[in-house]
């Protein structure tokens, strides 16, 4: 795997990683957004043989970048679960309990459903709209943001960002992606059982395509 990379706003220090989160260093902090976890029981129970190595593979890959980065905390920018309650929620709760002196904090997503109660019993840190730290404002879904401070800069996740790229002979492929404006970013989904919607970035904008194990900066 490609080592990270760094990234700097406003003077914060942050390393992106070609595994979909980054790692903020001057507070300590892993960010990362639209885990679903859950999401292949959710669709089993329905009936879609969706295998559970999916979730697996997400959460091995969750543990790997804990053990590299050594986190204090992790923010979650929402959806950190799928739906309702399953077996796969359930272990979950069974690799917090061997992370439970990392803090987490979740800015809850439109698919994290579960009652709070249930987030608490997790040692988890509930915010419903958002979260601010040291400058850096964390919400799910950039959109809601009618009138953002000057001050912040916001990272958002939701829309699950890839970008196009074109190659010879008028072929082109997707890539999930990172993207850096000048007041806000949305990060990649963290799952891999997620779809991707292309964006189109500006001139003064920053683009990271995830591209197999390694990071491709378009612009």
């Amino acid at each position: 795997m490609q080592q990270p990379i760094p990234y700097n706003i406003r003077s914060q220090q942050l390393w992106l990683s070609p595994e979909r989160l980054l790692f903020w260093e001057n507070e300590k902090a892993l960010v990362i957004s639209d885990l679903h976890f859950g999401k292949a029981g959710h669709f089993r129970k329905s009936g879609i043989a969706i295998p559970q190595s999916v979730y697996k593979e997400d959460l091995q890959r969750l543990v790997a970048q804990v053990q590299y980065f050594q986190p204090s905390q992790l923010i979650i920018v929402g959806d950190l679960f799928h739906s309702e309650e399953n077996m796969e929620i359930e272990l979950f709760k069974k690799w917090r309990e061997n992370f439970i002196g990392i803090q987490l904090h979740l800015i809850k997503g439109n698919h994290d459903i579960l009652d709070d109660e249930w987030y608490r019993s997790c040692a988890i840190s509930l915010s419903h709209e958002y979260k601010t730290v040291s400058g850096f404002t964390f919400i799910h879904d950039i959109s809601a943001v009618m009138h953002r401070a000057a001050n912040n800069y916001y990272f958002s996740g939701h829309v699950h960002p890839g970008i196009r790229i074109n190659g010879a002979g008028k072929q082109s492929l997707c890539f999930p992606c990172f993207y850096f404006g000048k007041q806000h970013s949305i990060l990649p989904a963290f799952s891999h059982f997620t779809g991707i919607a292309l964006i189109k970035p500006g001139n003064d904008e920053n683009v990271f395509a995830i591209v197999g194990k390694k990071l491709l900066q378009i612009q």
